[in-house]
């Protein structure tokens, strides 16, 4: 069972360069980079609203 969704993403151009360029020194993939992002503000968001 794949329990991953694909998803296009449209990014303004310097956007994207930025992204990897982070990714790149991160030794990441762009998707990588992304999903790495997004679990961070999750869980900051998470922390955020608890009591």
């Amino acid at each position: 069972m794949n329990d991953e969704k694909r998803t296009i993403l449209r990014l303004p151009e310097d956007l994207h360069q930025w992204l990897a360029d982070q990714a790149r020194a991160a030794h990441r993939s762009v998707n990588a980079e992304i999903v790495h992002r997004l679990e961070g503000e999750r869980a900051a968001v998470a922390n955020a609203e608890s009591p």
